[in-house]
């Protein structure tokens, strides 16, 4: 039995939408500052207040991962499991499993890591594994919400990932 049960509101689409383009300005954000264009941003049970936002760092400190770490420590579980993750690409297996041990209720993705590979293909500094998040969180015992890819922010998303990789 799930000890978190569905906490906090479903997301309109107008708010995924709105915090979906709010990933894709982090992940643009994250390459300013020379890094990789991956972006997420954590909502809160009300799917307005934005509580964090995270840029790419390196290949171990995905923006994900690095999110639901600091999310982790400065929120209880119990808060967490009604919030949102927002991210322009589906989360890496890493990056699942951290928002999972992190309690994150919800995640909502644009584009999928499928997507992701076929922008970067074997590129060396990104070797994306083709691993759904739905499937991470299948192995788990907690029932993460998983909305994603939306079509509507996927090809702006991909844009983005074109655009840099084509410069490596």
């Amino acid at each position: 039995m799930n000890p978190f049960p569905a906490q906090g509101l479903e997301p309109s689409q107008d708010q995924i939408m709105r915090h979906l383009a709010r990933s894709n300005e982090v992940a643009r954000r994250a390459v300013s500052l020379g890094h990789h264009p991956f972006g997420a941003v954590l909502v809160g049970p009300d799917q307005e207040t934005v509580l964090l936002e995270q840029c790419n760092i390196d290949t171990v400190n995905h923006a994900e991962a690095t999110l639901a770490r600091v999310a982790a420590t400065n929120f209880t579980a119990e808060f967490l499991w009604g919030c949102t993750l927002y991210t322009t690409v589906e989360p890496c297996c890493m990056c699942a499993a951290t928002a999972y041990w992190a309690n994150i209720g919800r995640i909502v993705f644009g584009m999928t890591e499928a997507s992701l590979l076929e922008q970067t293909g074997a590129h060396a500094e990104n070797p994306t594994m083709n691993l759904p998040c739905r499937h991470v969180f299948a192995c788990g015992q907690k029932a993460v919400q998983v909305i994603g890819p939306v079509s509507a922010i996927a090809e702006q998303a991909a844009a983005v990932q074109r655009e840099f990789w084509a410069t490596r």
